[in-house]
C-alpha cells in the first residue's frame, strides 16, 4: 500500500515537470504581443521562443545519455530547477535580448525534463502498468500543446505577460519536492566517459540548423550568406557528429539501436506526427481568428475538440499495449489521423463550428496515440543503461519534426496566403485600388475592434483567401502523413509483454 503510494505521488511530481516544459513555448506564444508592447523590440521577437527551442532540442539527447551515465534523478532534478530559475529570471526580463537569454536557460531545463520523465516511468513500473502510465503522460504532453495558448492568453488578460513565467515556479517546487522526497532509483547507474566531441559537434550542428531554419526568409533571404553560412556549419558539425559517434565508446546517439525496424520506425514517426501536429494548433486558432472573427482567447477555446480527442486517443494507446502489438496500435492512429487530415483540407468560411469541432476530434483521436505510444516503442526491450539515450532520441526527433514543420508549413501558408489576396483583389475595380494597404495592416482581421472598419467587399477577399491559403497548407500536410502510413507497415510486429505474462 506504502509502495503505490509512493508511486502515485512521483508520478504526480514527473506529470508537473512534463506539463511545465511542454506547455511552455505555447503559452508563451500567445504572450508575445504583450511583452513586445512593454519591451520593444519586434525586430528581433523570434528569438524569444526560438533560443528556448534551439535549447532544449540540443539537450534532449545529451541529457538523456547522461542519465543513462549518472543516473535518472539528479538530471530531473536539475531540469527542475535549471527550468525554475529560467522561468524567473524571465519574468524580471528589461529587453528582449535579455529575455532570450533567460529563455535558453529554461529551454536547457526543459531538454532535461521530458525525456527522463518517460524514462522513470519504464524505470519504476512494471510491463503491465507501463502502456496506463505511458497513455497519461502522453495525454498530459498533449494536452499542454493545446491547453499552453488558452492559458497564456487568458494569464495576459487577467494579470501580465510576467506571470506566463511566474505561473512555473509553484508547479515546479511541487514536482522538485515531489520526485527528491519519494523518487528512489533502484538501478544504480554505470559511470561511463562522456563523449565530448559527439556533444559539443551536436549541439552545434543542431543550434546552426535551427537558427537557419528560424532566420531563412524571415530575418534574412534563403539565399543569404547568413542562412548559407548556417546551413554549412550544420553538414560540416553533422558530419564531425556523424563520425565521433562510430568511434566513441559510449556514443550520445547510438546507431546500433537504428538497426532495430521498430525503433528506427518510431523515431520516423515521431519526426513526421510533430511536424504535422504543430501546423494544426498553430494554423486553427488563425482560422478562427481571421475567418470566423473570433478573439485570441475564443481562438483557444476552439481547440479544446482536438484537446478532447488527443487525451482518450492517448489513454486508449497506453491501455492496448498490453493488449496488442505497437503497429496495429497505430494502425488505428495513423487511419483517424490521416481522415481527420483530409477533412482539415475541405475547410471554407462555409464550414460551421460544429463541423470543424468534428474535424479536429479525429486529428487529436489520431495523434494522441503517437503520444503514449512512441516513447514506449523507442524503449521497448532495451535495457537501464539504453532507455535514456533512446527515449530522448524519440523526443529530439518529435521536437525537430516541429521545428522543421513551422518552418515549411509556415512558408507554404504564407506563399498561398500572398497569392490568394494578389489574385482577390485584382479582380476588383482598379485592381482593389491599393488591395490590403486600402485599409491598412493585414493584422486588423485578427482583431474584432478593427475588423468592423473593414469594407466587407475586402474582408470577404482576406477571409476566402487566409481560408483557402490554411486548408491547402493541410492538404500539403498529407504528404508526410501518407509517408506515415508507410513508417506504421515497417514497425513490425512486436508488442509490450506483461511480466506474468512472460513467466509463463
Amino acid at each position: 500500500m506504502e509502495e503505490k503510494r509512493t508511486l502515485r505521488l512521483v508520478l504526480a511530481g514527473i506529470l508537473l515537470g512534463i506539463l511545465m516544459s511542454a506547455m511552455d513555448n505555447t503559452i508563451v506564444a500567445t504572450a508575445l504581443g504583450s511583452i513586445l508592447g512593454d519591451l520593444g523590440g519586434v525586430d528581433s521577437y523570434v528569438w524569444i521562443t526560438s533560443a528556448y527551442a534551439v535549447a532544449v532540442l540540443a539537450g534532449m539527447p545529451i541529457f538523456g545519455k547522461l542519465s543513462d551515465m549518472f543516473g535518472r534523478k539528479r538530471f530531473f532534478i536539475f531540469g527542475i530547477i535549471v527550468f525554475m530559475v529560467g522561468s524567473a529570471l524571465c519574468g524580471v526580463a528589461q529587453s528582449v535580448p535579455q529575455l532570450a537569454v533567460y529563455r535558453a536557460i529554461q529551454g536547457i531545463g526543459g531538454g532535461a525534463l521530458l525525456p527522463i520523465a518517460f524514462t522513470i516511468v519504464f524505470d519504476v513500473f512494471p510491463p503491465e502498468k507501463r502502456g496506463k502510465m505511458t497513455g497519461l503522460l502522453g495525454a498530459v504532453f498533449g494536452a499542454s500543446s493545446v491547453i499552453g495558448p488558452l492559458l497564456g492568453a487568458w494569464i495576459t488578460e487577467t494579470f501580465s505577460w510576467h506571470w506566463v513565467f511566474y505561473v512555473n515556479i509553484p508547479i515546479g517546487l511541487v514536482s522538485l519536492l515531489l520526485i527528491v522526497r519519494f523518487y528512489k532509483e533502484a538501478t544504480k547507474p554505470v559511470k561511463q566517459a562522456i563523449d565530448w566531441l559527439g556533444a559539443i559537434s551536436l549541439v552545434t550542428a543542431v543550434v546552426s540548423l535551427m537558427f537557419g531554419l528560424e532566420f531563412g526568409g524571415k530575418q534574412f533571404d534563403w539565399s543569404s550568406w547568413q542562412i548559407i553560412s548556417l546551413f554549412s556549419i550544420f553538414v560540416i558539425f553533422f558530419i564531425v557528429f556523424l563520425w565521433a559517434e562510430t568511434r566513441a565508446k559510449e556514443p550520445i546517439i547510438s546507431f546500433w539501436m537504428f538497426k532495430n525496424r521498430l525503433f528506427a520506425s518510431s523515431q520516423v514517426l515521431a519526426f513526421l506526427y510533430g511536424a504535422t501536429f504543430i501546423c494544426l494548433t498553430i494554423f486553427i486558432p488563425i482560422f478562427v481568428q481571421a475567418v470566423y472573427g473570433g478573439s485570441a482567447t475564443n481562438a483557444g477555446i476552439v481547440l479544446m475538440p482536438m484537446l478532447i480527442g488527443t487525451v482518450v486517443g492517448s489513454a486508449l494507446g497506453g491501455i492496448l499495449q498490453t493488449k496488442t502489438s505497437y503497429r496495429r496500435i497505430m494502425v488505428i492512429s495513423v487511419i483517424a489521423y490521416s481522415i481527420g487530415m483530409i477533412l482539415m483540407s475541405t475547410i471554407t468560411p462555409d464550414t460551421a463550428r460544429t463541423l470543424l469541432s468534428i474535424y479536429m476530434i479525429f486529428v487529436g483521436f489520431g495523434v494522441g496515440f503517437s503520444f503514449s505510444l512512441l516513447p514506449a516503442a523507442s524503449v521497448h526491450k532495451m535495457d537501464f543503461r539504453h532507455r535514456g539515450s533512446a527515449n530522448s532520441t524519440n523526443s529530439f526527433f518529435r521536437s525537430f519534426g516541429l521545428a522543421l514543420g513551422i518552418t515549411i508549413f509556415g512558408a507554404i501558408q504564407t506563399k498561398l496566403l500572398a497569392s490568394g489576396l494578389t489574385s482577390g483583389f485584382s479582380k476588383m475595380p482598379d485592381n482593389g485600388a491599393g488591395g490590403v494597404e486600402s485599409f491598412g495592416n493585414i493584422q486588423n482581421v485578427f482583431l474584432p475592434e478593427t475588423r468592423k472598419s473593414i469594407p466587407p467587399d475586402i474582408l470577404d477577399i482576406i477571409t476566402h483567401a487566409m481560408s483557402a491559403s490554411i486548408s491547402t497548407t493541410f492538404l500539403w500536410a498529407l504528404i508526410p502523413v501518407a509517408i506515415s502510413i508507410i513508417a506504421v507497415c515497417y514497425m513490425g510486429p512486436e508488442r509490450l509483454i506483461p511480466k506474468k505474462d512472460e513467466e509463463k
